[in-house]
């Protein structure tokens, strides 16, 4: 039970960040944002942590530009 509510807590976290930090508007609403954050912190542990668990400076930086990467996907193809 807590492993969800942290799930969701942390993919607000990074998916608030990765709009922050993104250049122009971005139109989404709180269950968006929290998606948008669990995929990028999805996407960066695919490519950064490589199977490794742990949380440190640089996945959470990773799980944000992730998460960037995914506004970017999302705003080219869709």
């Amino acid at each position: 039970m807590w492993n969800i509510i942290g799930a969701l807590v942390t993919g607000l976290f990074v998916g608030a960040l990765a709009r922050f930090f993104y250049p122009g508007a971005v139109d989404m609403g709180l269950l968006t944002t929290i998606l948008l954050g669990a995929g990028g912190s999805l996407l960066a542990g695919l490519i950064v942590h490589r199977g490794r668990p742990g949380v440190n400076r640089a996945g959470c930086l990773a799980s944000v530009l992730g998460a960037m990467a995914l506004i970017l996907i999302g705003r080219v193809f869709l």
